[in-house]
């Protein structure tokens, strides 16, 4: 079968391996798409010290039951048969720490991930692992939930992830930083689960902001290349503030912007990760200490967000559709890489 293999950083290779055997307690699916992110195209460039090569990389998974092992459902009390549709967690908790113990599973200190300690999803056919199944982590797609969409469930879980830690409440004012495929999601949700009131988007690329702009529609769209973030959001909200804002992108000013702009008791969510390499921001702690302002980190997700994102997807409260603006095959799957770089399309989905 066709893989993609990451063999050390800047060198991926488009292959023929061998179609993967499913073991006793595994299940192996028929990957229909693998959707692309950011995290992505920083492997390609940089590796992940948490990813042995070779490796077949990608995370963003939803396929057919193709072969269910002996042993899976009697295990694991599931019902897998062949044909059923299916959605697969990336980040997996072991089920048995301190943290996963007390229902934090998105922080779990042994955390493993798909696509890194166990192949991944561009690839025509791929193996669901038992770490996998032991933390309810396949997860049936809705009837009236299309391939593409499910592949999206995943980053759809992350934010909601972070949502759910902020406590936006009706009418918030919400900020979002970053017009990609997830600060596209992130306003989705504020708005169709949490009734946020305005919603405002920035970036500094004002092509994808434009293209974000279009799907979305938040109530004001901030070029940061062309205007003061701050000052904008102040005059936007009479100088309140923002009751909630999310950095969903990789740059320090956006941190330091967030605290800058929030409310009185505000809520930031540091969603996106900064560089290894500059991994710090300057916070001025008597603005957060007088605002009594909240910071939250934001890491993954657990099983159950990605259900509840098939949920939100399948009952219509959070549309994602017409957010998958680029479908290509994987004999092609290296163009998707050099999409998402560009930000030539909100999500790039690869099919199989």
């Amino acid at each position: 079968m066709l893989a993609l293999r990451f063999y050390a950083p800047e060198d991926l290779r488009l292959e023929e391996v061998p179609e993967p055997v499913c073991g006793p307690d595994e299940v192996k699916l028929r990957v229909r798409n693998c959707s692309t992110c950011g995290t992505d195209v920083k492997i390609l460039h940089n590796g992940h010290q948490n990813l042995t090569p070779p490796r077949t990389i990608g995370h963003e998974i939803a396929g057919e039951v193709v072969e269910v092992g002996d042993g899976v459902n009697a295990t694991y009390g599931s019902d897998w048969k062949v044909g059923d549709r299916a959605q697969v967690i990336a980040a997996v908790p072991c089920g048995e720490c301190h943290e996963c113990r007390k229902g934090w599973m998105a922080v779990c200190q042994n955390q493993t991930s798909v696509g890194y300690q166990y192949d991944g999803g561009f690839a025509e056919y791929m193996i669901v692992p038992r770490q996998v199944l032991k933390v309810d982590g396949l997860n049936r797609i809705p009837d009236n939930v299309g391939y593409d969409e499910a592949s999206a469930a995943e980053p759809f879980a992350c934010a909601i992830n972070a949502q759910e830690l902020l406590g936006i409440e009706e009418g918030d004012t919400v900020v979002v930083f970053g017009a990609g495929p997830i600060g596209c999601m992130h306003i989705r949700i504020a708005r169709g689960v949490h009734r946020a009131g305005p919603v405002y988007l920035v970036d500094v690329n004002a092509e994808r902001l434009k293209m974000s702009a279009e799907a979305v529609a938040p109530d004001e769209v901030i070029d940061a290349g062309q205007v003061d973030v701050v000052e904008r959001v102040m005059e936007l909200t009479g100088g309140r503030g923002a009751d909630v804002v999310i950095t969903a992108t990789a740059a320090n000013v956006t941190q330091e912007q967030a605290i800058a702009m929030a409310a009185r008791n505000g809520r930031i969510s540091f969603f996106g990760g900064l560089p290894k390499t500059n991994p710090t921001i300057t916070c001025d702690s008597n603005v957060v200490h007088y605002r009594q302002l909240h910071i939250h980190g934001a890491n993954g997700s657990a099983p159950e967000h990605n259900k509840r994102a098939l949920e939100y997807i399948s009952t219509g409260q959070v549309p994602v559709k017409d957010l998958i603006t680029r479908h290509i095959p994987l004999t092609e799957v290296m163009d998707a890489f050099s999409i998402v770089q560009n930000g030539e399309a909100i999500k790039v989905t690869v099919e199989p």
